[in-house]
């Protein structure tokens, strides 16, 4: 029964047809979404009537496709029942995930990676194609035709994977390890496939070459404008690490073992890549690949591609020259190291290298090197950190300019000359990846700035907790310093007052006014403070204001714009035979330099007012610091000068509770027992801090009063007893006098008067047995206290 034309946007069941994603050498390939679930799938149909010998190649595709189990290789799903009628012959459907980001020769073919692709994007088709090329080999297939239209693009939780597809061509390893079909696209072909030699999985290794090299640099390695038969003969005489074959003018074709400039790898990771093309780039198959490493058991150009992929490099751009530097980290490096490579390197010194992360963060020096780096993030494109220099706010250059491609300055020098189209498709190329450079150097100056700025901000979060902390402090201490303003002023006025009554200390006067001077000077440097940390938040939102706080690459990314049209229309007349100059393309070039001249002038004058007010603010810690300290000391001298305060207070109000007494004294009450006790208490009370020695004096008396006591009471012997009291009595006399006497003002006559009586005994009335007993009871609770 004859198959029904095949349709767009044929149905099948809940499948709907979307559009053609391909065409190989047999077959078509179709996108298909189910409109209930919305899951999309790849399904390949063959489109001729192919003979025996092709039947057997599809249907082992098929086979080989549905043993395959590996994130880089294209997974095989079983064909929807409701699609199976679409097939054109008797052939079986291939139905695969699809992978909606395209295959590699799109994105190859993009205008602003005709030099090449990023170095991100590069380490991570390696990673990927590598693992998936071991993982065939492993599985004992040889691919046959690797090449950039086999390599499809897949978002995985957002990260960007490589898988392999069509393995139409791939051989089965299990039928004989050396094979003799010639199959493949011409342009990625081992030498041997040309010849008709037996091969091994090595021709993939050949195949893997080119295809890198491309993704490197923009074009395929040898003689990327002449067919396969012609650069094969040209070709084969190249020396064992050569890697690249060019044509000059004169049609002499010059060979390097280096990677071409432009392009946008890593000066460290430069050599080991050169290295991975020499390996896989032999001409003789058996060298092919390095051999078996014995170490790794692997081939040697698949453990120096692990190597390479577990290199640990830092970028670091130097602010200050907009140079980038790389650093291949040795393990367990620390900071210290890698800042005194860096001070070799650039000239500046550790101490003043300040090392900071996108997000204005700087990189802790308690941790490693390895900081720099972050896991499963490579390519300088993708991760850098930024280098600035402490010492100076003004970043005067040289700035380091991109070098210009010697071809791009034949252009410039000679706009005029006419160049055949298919030189100039060349050098354009190399123009607008050029151009697209000086773009991108202004977006990573911008971040660095932006980098500055994040770190501003975060010392002027500091700085305002800082000033919320002394703002806090000091509140308290104003609040204590108007307490203790207003209590002296109170107490300065009443101090008048009371000197009329003869109370009077002029020390104490002084220190009272110098306290108050001290307060008032206090206050004045905190709001001095306060204003310049204000005037500081003030400059610092004029910054983020600022027009240049944004990115300014408009006019850039429109001159961007130009030059990749240009490009696209010198591609759309090529491969025409003719001839042009290029002065369209070389007014592009000169206006974006001249533009990227006058951003960063812009750029770097904003950059120097973030680095001062950060110099600003650097400056001021020390100054709160040293204000804080002040501050708690104030309120230490604050609390003991209001201690100190009212001591004094205390001891005018004893003094004048003593003189009080002392008048009362003239009267009567030295005739009663309680009333001379109290006044003896007093006297001892004010007096206390003074004769703490004469009554530790007094204490070894009435030690050995206590003693006589109990040998009296032992020999009860009366004369002995009374004997001994008498010498006591005698010796508290004395002691009582002695204190009188030296203490008690003898300039008041009432004082004087008490102390005569006190020596005399004259007037007293008193039993001496009472009064050494009520003595002693003083004397006693005194020494206790």
């Amino acid at each position: 029964m004859e198959k029904p034309p095949f349709r767009q946007n044929q149905l099948c069941g809940s499948w709907l047809m979307k559009e053609r994603l391909g065409t190989g050498g047999f077959g078509h390939v179709y996108l298909y979404q189910n409109e209930e679930t919305s899951e999309k799938i790849a399904v390949k149909l063959c489109r001729l009537e192919l003979n025996a010998k092709n039947k057997v190649r599809w249907s082992r595709e098929i086979q080989i496709m549905k043993k395959m189990k590996h994130l880089n290789v294209v997974t095989a799903k079983d064909v929807p029942e409701e699609m199976m009628h679409i097939a054109l012959n008797d052939l079986p459907l291939l139905a695969m995930e699809y992978c909606s980001k395209g295959d590699l020769r799109k994105l190859l073919s993009k205008p602003e990676n005709c030099c090449g692709l990023k170095e991100s994007e590069v380490l991570a088709l390696l990673n990927d194609v590598g693992s998936g090329i071991q993982y065939l080999h492993e599985n004992k297939i040889i691919h046959r035709d690797l090449k950039p239209e086999n390599i499809v693009l897949q978002d995985i939780n957002g990260k960007l994977v490589h898988k392999i597809i069509d393995l139409g061509y791939a051989k089965d390893l299990d039928q004989g390890s050396l094979c003799t079909s010639f199959v493949g696209t011409l342009q990625y072909l081992a030498p041997e496939l040309f010849e008709g030699k037996s091969y091994t999985v090595t021709v993939d290794y050949w195949s893997f070459g080119p295809m890198i090299f491309e993704c490197y640099c923009g074009f395929r390695p040898f003689l990327h404008n002449l067919q396969p038969v012609q650069w094969y003969v040209k070709v084969r005489n190249k020396g064992p690490k050569d890697i690249m074959a060019v044509e000059d003018m004169n049609g002499e074709v010059r060979f390097s073992t280096h990677l071409p400039y432009p392009n946008n790898l890593s000066r460290t990771l430069l050599e080991p890549l050169e290295g991975l093309l020499q390996l896989m780039l032999k001409w003789d198959p058996v060298q092919r690949g390095g051999g078996l490493n014995p170490d790794a058991k692997q081939p040697q150009c698949f453990a120096l591609l692990d190597q390479i992929l577990n290199m640990k490099v830092v970028h670091i751009l130097n602010m200050t020259t907009t140079q980038v530097h790389s650093f291949l980290l040795s393990p367990d490096e620390g900071l210290h190291s890698l800042q005194q490579r860096i001070e070799t390197e650039t000239k500046i010194e550790l101490l003043n290298q300040e090392l900071l992360q996108e997000t204005g963060v700087m990189l802790d020096p308690r941790k490693p090197a390895a900081q720099c780096v972050l896991d499963g993030v490579r390519g300088w494109d993708s991760y850098i950190v930024y280098l600035f220099d402490k010492s100076l706010t003004k970043y005067s250059g040289p700035l380091t300019a991109r070098t210009l491609p010697e071809s791009v300055n034949f252009i410039v020098r000679e706009t005029k000359t006419q160049l055949p189209l298919s030189t100039l498709k060349k050098v354009w190329g190399e123009a607008v990846s050029y151009i697209c450079g000086l773009r991108e150097d202004y977006s990573r100056l911008f971040q660095g700035q932006r980098a500055a700025m994040l770190s501003l901000l975060r010392y002027n979060t500091n700085l305002t907790r800082y000033k919320n902390m002394m703002f806090s402090f000091s509140q308290q201490l104003k609040a204590k310093l108007y307490f203790f303003k207003s209590s002296i002023q109170y107490d300065l006025e009443k101090y008048g007052d009371q000197m009329q009554y003869g109370i009077s200390s002029e020390k104490m006067l002084k220190a009272w006014q110098e306290n108050e001077e001290k307060a008032a000077a206090f206050v004045a440097e905190i709001g001095h403070l306060d204003e310049e940390i204000m005037a500081l938040h003030s400059e610092i939102v004029e910054l983020q204001r600022s027009p240049y706080a944004r990115r300014q690459g408009d006019v850039m990314e429109q001159l961007q714009e130009r030059a990749i049209e240009l490009y696209r229309q010198l591609k759309a007349k090529y491969p025409q035979h003719g001839y042009s100059d290029s002065s369209e393309m070389v007014k592009v070039i000169v206006q974006t330099v001249q533009n990227q001249d006058r951003v960063l002038r812009d750029l770097y004058a904003h950059l120097s007012k973030i680095l001062l007010s950060k110099q600003k603010i650097i400056d001021l810690f020390p100054k709160i610091e040293r204000t804080l300290e002040s501050i708690k000391e104030a309120d230490s001298t604050v609390m003991q000068m209001q201690i100190k305060r009212q001591r004094e207070f205390w001891h005018l109000l004893k003094i004048a509770c003593v003189s009080h007494m002392l008048l009362m004294s003239q009267g009567q009450i030295f005739d009663q027992q309680s009333n001379q006790e109290c006044l003896f208490f007093m006297l001892l009370f004010v007096f206390r801090d003074s004769v703490n020695h004469l009554l530790e004096e007094n204490q070894r008396y009435l030690s050995q009063l206590t003693s006589l006591l109990q040998e009296t009471t032992e020999e009860k012997s009366e004369s002995i007893m009374v004997s001994a009291f008498c010498r006591f009595i005698m010796k508290f006399i004395e002691i009582l006098y002695m204190i009188m006497t030296a203490h008690i003002c003898c300039s008041n006559p009432r004082c004087f008067f008490l102390s005569h009586r006190l020596k005399t005994g004259a007037g007293l009335n008193m039993n001496p047995w009472l009064l050494n007993h009520s003595v002693c009871r003083v004397l006693v609770n005194s020494v206790t206290k």
